[in-house]
């Protein structure tokens, strides 16, 4: 493979072309909050930003990644981010499993739209969350939005 630009730092990676990203940050780089899910892309647990974009690094052949990659541990070092904040706040996670994957898309979400509707919110949170956040997760982003 070659280097990639993980959370601001050049990093060298010798793996597969095909190894996803995913597996790039959680064994190669030990970089755990990103989850595995369902390894389909369809739950959002595994998802990071490549270029300020929400993605799904679980099907991610990391031979494709040619942007930059911010991770939950990159998103702020310190959980500061104000949508890390207002989760907290607002108490959103309940297991906890899925919530760096939303944080990640929500972040996203409001830097592209900054004061999102309901309907926005849902169709850009397609995340899956088995406990069933997903009332919290929309009054945290419209408590983001206020905010900003």
């Amino acid at each position: 493979m070659g280097t990639l630009n993980v959370n601001g730092k050049q990093v060298s990676v010798n793996v597969e072309d095909d190894m996803p990203l995913l597996w790039v940050l959680r064994d190669e780089l030990g970089m755990t909050g990103t989850k595995y899910g369902c390894g389909i892309a369809m739950c959002g647990a595994c998802t990071v930003h490549i270029d300020g974009k929400p993605v799904r690094s679980c099907v991610m052949p990391v031979s494709a990644v040619t942007g930059k990659v911010i991770t939950i541990e990159g998103l702020s070092k310190d959980g500061s981010h104000p949508v890390q904040k207002a989760w907290v706040k607002l108490q959103v996670p309940q297991c906890g499993y899925c919530q760096s994957g939303m944080i990640m898309a929500a972040a996203a979400l409001l830097k592209e739209v900054k004061n999102p509707s309901d309907a926005q919110i849902n169709d850009a949170m397609s995340n899956i969350c088995r406990c069933g956040t997903y009332a919290r997760v929309r009054e945290a982003i419209h408590l983001v939005a206020k905010s900003a």
